[in-house]
């Protein structure tokens, strides 16, 4: 058995939609995704019955005389408490979470899984994609990122390695091994090197809030797909093209 420190950083933040005064929001650092609730007071109540103002315990038999307590205004206050935590359900580090529009689901995704959460459920998670081959030696890809639809809970992608986008839906089959549609620009044979496999690996995948459209980030361009079309992007914005010289020395100093 190997203990592994779990680093001290947050990997992703995602808001839940507002129900009331309070706001939501789900964090997850390397291994485990914590639920909070972070909420203002800007009253207090003052004159209990059994408590002195400092929280401490009076002594019944000096109580004589039955107080209404008031709510007095108080410097606006802060706080942030966790409210459920989800662990345990991932090997390898996580790197994206996602709410689904049904504001009830979440997913969960490391190199290799992608697991589906109820927000209500931290004892039990759902395996919903699983790219680990039988033998690691065989591992050729991982996924980067994955996100859900932003009107259709039953969509979702995941982003991978090799620098393709994966459509699934879970009202195919409840393990989605099989993607719907699979967003990939072919490769021009002129432009190939080296470093075509590393720099096409996709960092991060985002819908638009109409969901008819995709952005995916490699290292250095942005993509702009409809999901309509998945032979080609429909816009490529050359972000980083001056590193495409400097490509050897970023390569030998792990950039």
């Amino acid at each position: 058995l190997k203990s592994l420190e779990i680093e001290e950083k947050i990997n992703k933040i995602r808001w839940l939609k507002r129900r009331n005064p309070a706001h939501f929001l789900l964090s997850t650092n390397d291994k485990t995704i914590k639920l909070w609730k972070v909420s203002e007071r800007d009253r207090r109540a003052e004159g209990y019955n059994l408590k002195e103002e400092t929280g401490q315990l009076r002594d019944p038999s000096n109580v004589t005389a039955l107080r209404v307590p008031m709510l007095k205004p108080m410097e606006l206050m802060v706080e942030a408490s966790p409210r459920r935590i989800f662990a345990n359900a991932h090997t390898y580090h996580i790197n994206s979470i996602s709410v689904n529009s049904d504001q009830e689901t979440y997913l969960s995704a490391d190199d290799l899984r992608i697991n589906l959460w109820h927000l209500e459920i931290t004892d039990q998670s759902f395996n919903i994609v699983d790219i680990k081959p039988t033998n690691m030696e065989e591992l050729t890809e991982v996924i980067t990122a994955a996100e859900f639809h932003p009107l259709e809970c039953n969509v979702f992608v995941y982003s991978s390695s090799k620098g393709t986008i994966r459509l699934c839906d879970m009202r195919s089959s409840a393990l989605c091994d099989q993607h719907a549609k699979l967003f990939e620009e072919p490769e021009d044979p002129t432009n190939r090197s080296f470093f075509s496999e590393i720099i096409s690996s996709i960092s991060d995948v985002k819908f638009s809030n109409s969901g008819r459209y995709m952005i995916s980030r490699d290292y250095l361009s942005v993509k702009v797909w409809d999901l309509h079309m998945d032979t080609k992007p429909i816009e490529c914005y050359q972000v980083h093209e001056y590193l495409r010289s400097k490509l050897c020395s970023l390569y030998e100093n792990d950039c």
